[in-house]
């Protein structure tokens, strides 16, 4: 049973709110006045506010957008609110912007060695220019040689595109089967190539000399990318050839341990401060 009295102070509490306010917060606002309350019934009473509006045919809503409540105009009218702050848009992404910014998006943490793979192109530019934005934002380092900066998205993505969580975006198993089956204008064929980019696994350069090879994306039941675990064709355990000649300790030869530690040690830090200065 939904409080009226609790109802309409989280409705006051989200409407009053300059961004976007999360049930945690809420719920400290309301036990600061010894009013007990938890997520469940916070969530509960802004259900049954969304029902209100509903009911009374009301032209907004409540959405749950980058982990927290905010008021918002409801679809159908929204091409008339962009139509009054028309001359306020920001300006639009290039093409290039938003291929970069799906990469991200889909396959963070990514590394720009990553995401230049994928598009085949440098993308310093384009990355500043999302960071500027506050987009995309640097969320870590990888555990690789070298310490490359990890990007992913932010809640201002989120906001822009309406969505609770990264959890809401499309699945890429749905946007396979609809550009198998459907043909959509202006879906062109540079736009399904790089959609096929983005669901093959990175590889580092020189992989084929290793051994490594590119597989084919796999999906779980809810249309996420899986890696495949199996090992990569071409490291196939070695077989003993009887008829080899065996093998002597003469024969191994001497390995410095000390000088290949040096050796390691020296080509790490060039590439922390190569990457220092790149970045």
């Amino acid at each position: 049973m939904v409080n009226n009295d609790i109802k309409n102070i989280i409705e006051s509490l989200i409407f009053a709110s300059e961004e976007q306010i999360s049930a945690k917060q809420i719920r400290e606002i309301l036990s600061s006045f010894s009013i007990k309350t938890d997520v469940n019934k916070i969530d509960q009473s802004v259900d049954a506010l969304n029902e209100e509006y509903n009911t009374s045919g009301n032209s907004y809503e409540i959405i749950k957008v980058a982990g927290g409540y905010q008021f918002a105009t409801r679809k159908e009218y929204g091409v008339y609110v962009g139509k009054l702050f028309d001359e306020k848009q920001r300006k639009k992404l290039s093409q290039s912007s938003i291929e970069t910014l799906a990469i991200i998006a889909y396959k963070q943490p990514i590394t720009r060695s990553e995401i230049e793979f994928i598009r085949g192109v440098n993308v310093d530019y384009i990355v500043n220019s999302l960071l500027e934005r506050d987009l995309i934002c640097i969320t870590g380092r990888a555990e690789t040689p070298g310490r490359a900066i990890l990007y992913g998205t932010t809640d201002t993505f989120l906001k822009i595109l309406g969505l609770n969580s990264t959890g809401d975006l499309p699945k890429l198993k749905e946007i396979n089967e609809i550009l198998q089956n459907e043909k959509i204008e202006g879906i062109t064929e540079a736009d399904i190539d790089l959609f096929n980019s983005v669901n093959q696994e990175f590889i580092p350069p020189n992989a084929e000399q290793s051994g490594e090879i590119q597989e084919e994306m796999k999906f779980d039941e809810d249309g996420n990318a899986i890696k495949n675990e199996n090992p990569a064709e071409g490291n196939d355990e070695l077989v003993e050839d009887p008829d080899a000649p065996e093998m002597t300790s003469d024969d191994i030869p001497e390995i410095n341990i000390d000088e290949l530690e040096i050796k390691s040690t020296i080509e790490i830090d060039k590439n922390l401060e190569n990457d220092k200065e790149s970045d």
